[in-house]
């Protein structure tokens, strides 16, 4: 799904494609938030570092077709978490049960508990 498009189809003199691309490289240059006057309006982007890029290049029925393609992401795929942010604090994992204490006798001894472990087949 796209979020936008815009696509312009016209003639244009060798020199009005040298002056829309070099504007177009300037942007590049600069990076950051750029403006490209686009004829009839004025497109705004923000230009990462980083770019990918597909140069095409086709001749074929009398044409020649060049094709300069620039991407790059719009917004991280999952949404950063801040420097200053701290993560949240995950939850204790409670000790399993103590033993149950042995049974004490009235004179304060503790009395003798059999334990007998079950086998396993």
């Amino acid at each position: 799904m796209t979020d936008l498009k815009f696509e312009q189809k016209r003639s244009l003199s060798r020199q009005e494609a040298a002056d829309q691309l070099t504007a177009l490289a300037d942007a590049l240059r600069e990076g950051g938030d750029a403006e490209l006057d686009l004829g009839p309006g004025t497109l705004g982007l923000r230009i990462p570092d980083d770019l990918h890029s597909e140069l095409e290049v086709e001749i074929g029925g009398g044409e020649i077709e060049l094709e300069i393609e620039l991407k790059w992401k719009t917004a991280p795929a999952r949404a950063a978490r801040s420097r200053t942010e701290t993560p949240a604090e995950k939850p204790k994992r409670k000790n399993p049960p103590a033993a149950p204490p042995r049974s004490a006798t009235r004179s304060g001894k503790t009395g003798n508990t059999k334990r007998t472990a079950a086998k396993s087949s």
